[in-house]
């Protein structure tokens, strides 16, 4: 079976300071990946990688089994065209810490621009889908709000639905609760134990270990550009091996 992501000693630099340092990682499809660690550890800067909004500076980064901004011929690797990225990044999905909503569209607007204006969708295939995804994240009734009229949980569940409107095969979340309200919080996980339940393959980088120890099929903690650790969420979270690792979780747990 090929793996939804293959990472092999990835790194990536910004200017002289390394943020990645040799990443190696698979993603089985259908599998809830969860990364932790410290801020600056490299976590959203990989997450970037996979869809190439951060090219990397070496290894190789494959999403179902396909190069990620590049072509290979012989030993040599050349960089795809800004048009050829765009048409891979189509099937993954990003939801940020920051909901990036069109303000001055409404929630249902906010869903089906890029169907429309990427693949060419008609309006009214898009809307229609639109709003089962509006109901899919609880939110139906909310399909002619602006984004200044939801809340901030509100607002992460319209992007969400945004993302799922592409049908892509790889949800990727950069720490999709950090930004929220305590109370909101719960919705939004609600929302993405349903994605894992039917089977869409994530890689979620958060904060939240609760989530991570109940949804998660496997958990690797990041630090300075580097796996730490890795293993099944359970076994990591309540019987860390590595020192940085029990630091780290004594801190968040």
């Amino acid at each position: 079976m090929t793996a939804m992501v293959k990472a092999e000693g990835v790194h990536k630099s910004f200017g002289a300071v390394q943020v990645l340092k040799g990443i190696d990682l698979e993603v089985a499809p259908r599998e809830v990946f969860c990364l932790i660690g410290p801020s600056g550890s490299g976590k959203s800067t990989f997450l970037r990688c996979i869809n190439h909004l951060e090219k990397i500076n070496s290894g190789r980064l494959y999403v179902d089994g396909e190069l990620v901004g590049y072509r290979q011929k012989g030993d040599r690797l050349y960089e795809l065209r800004d048009r050829e990225v765009a048409e891979k990044r189509r099937d993954i999905g990003m939801v940020f810490q920051r909901f990036n909503l069109f303000p001055h569209m409404t929630a249902v607007e906010n869903v089906i621009e890029a169907p429309v204006q990427v693949k060419g969708e008609a309006k009214a295939v898009a809307r229609e889908r639109a709003l089962k995804l509006l109901d899919r994240v609880g939110l139906s009734d909310k399909a002619g709000s602006y984004p200044s009229q939801l809340s901030g949980g509100q607002q992460q569940r319209v992007a969400i639905a945004r993302a799922l409107a592409m049908e892509p095969k790889l949800m990727l979340f950069d720490e999709p609760t950090s930004a929220l309200d305590p109370e909101l919080v719960g919705d939004v996980l609600d929302v993405m134990r349903g994605l894992a339940e039917d089977g869409m393959t994530m890689i979620v980088v958060t904060h939240e270990m609760g989530f991570a120890r109940e949804v998660g099929d496997s958990i690797v903690f990041m630090d300075d550009g580097v796996v730490v650790e890795s293993g099944h969420p359970r076994e990591v979270l309540t019987n860390p091996r590595h020192e940085r690792t029990k630091s780290f979780l004594s801190k968040v747990l």
